[in-house]
């Protein structure tokens, strides 16, 4: 089981690139629900995604009800949501869990939220501001769930390399 990322209608390509980063580097599997506002071969999905796209899973729907309807009777979905009675944070994530984002011009559709509105979250922020970049918001729910798993099957510290940087002079501000 891992985490599902969830983009219904996505526009912009290098949003999705840069999500389905993030779906590599968390074992996180994609959905992408049509129509897309580009093509999979798109050259800015593919930088934005650069070269992982080998190191994960994603599927594309034809529709909104194709995607729902194959879900299973007890599959958990959180829609994220500038119009959410709640913040992300307040939500006990399971392992499976649904992480379901708009398209970046309009959202999710209001239809779709009324009818599951305990299941909407939001990232907090200024009112003046109408919403965070997809990415961005992706990365930021996606890590909270995992944060809450405590980051089971992810490497949690990094290592030095031993080498030196060329040049080496940005040391003297140290």
């Amino acid at each position: 089981m891992s985490m599902q990322i969830v983009l219904v209608y996505p526009e912009i390509p290098q949003n999705t690139g840069n999500i389905a980063r993030t779906c590599a580097a968390t074992g996180a599997e994609l959905h992408l629900i049509e129509p897309l506002g580009f093509s999979l071969a798109d050259r800015y999905l593919k930088r934005a995604g650069l070269d992982y796209w080998h190191l994960m899973k994603y599927h594309v729907y034809p529709d909104l009800e194709t995607f729902l309807r194959g879900l299973k009777p007890d599959a958990r979905l959180w829609f994220a949501t500038t119009k959410a009675p709640r913040s992300y944070d307040e939500v006990q994530y399971r392992d499976g869990d649904y992480l379901v984002f708009g398209q970046e011009t309009r959202g999710l559709p209001e239809n779709l939220l009324e009818k599951r509105y305990d299941d909407c979250i939001r990232i907090p922020m200024r009112k003046e501001a109408r919403s965070l970049n997809l990415s961005n918001s992706a990365a930021i729910v996606l890590y909270e769930a995992l944060r809450q798993q405590r980051f089971t099957g992810l490497q949690a510290a990094g290592e030095l390399t031993g080498r030196e940087e060329a040049g080496g002079s940005w040391l003297d501000y140290i």
